[in-house]
């Protein structure tokens, strides 16, 4: 098991949702939007958990829940609401906008685990040089 970063989940939209239905100032503003997430029962990432537990705690009438964050992704893309995304997202999607940035949750330890025994099998090797390869170029971005 090898610790790649962290990441954070952040709330994101696109620019044609927020210009139909308004950018929120606040979480009282969520009253006017949707909120898309994975169900707070589904198994995830503890703080993405957390944070979805307290969005959910001021009252926002209108949720999509799905299952997994490709369905949150899909869903802000097609401009059905405002989703809880991991911070990596905007490499792939630049044109989706940060919502309510003070809004955020704790730091999310990414690993790459696999079985000891297949530690010198040149699949996993050729893998984990090419995800550590990624994740530098990732980071670099990052200090841009």
């Amino acid at each position: 098991r090898k610790r790649l970063m962290n990441i954070k989940m952040r709330l994101y939209a696109t620019q044609e949702y927020l210009a139909e239905h308004g950018t929120p100032k606040s979480m009282d503003d969520f009253s006017q939007h949707r909120l898309i997430s994975q169900h707070a029962g589904t198994p995830q990432v503890a703080a993405g958990a957390l944070l979805v537990a307290d969005l959910m705690n001021h009252n926002i009438p209108s949720t999509l829940s799905v299952n997994n964050y490709f369905g949150v992704l899909q869903g802000v893309l097609n401009h059905l609401g405002i989703g809880v995304l991991p911070d990596y997202i905007t490499e792939d999607f630049p044109h989706l906008v940060r919502v309510l940035e003070e809004v955020e949750s704790g730091d999310v330890p990414v690993f790459l685990a696999y079985p000891e025994e297949l530690r010198h099998s040149k699949r996993v090797q050729a893998f984990r040089e090419f995800v550590t390869e990624e994740i530098f170029t990732y980071r670099k971005r990052q200090q841009i």
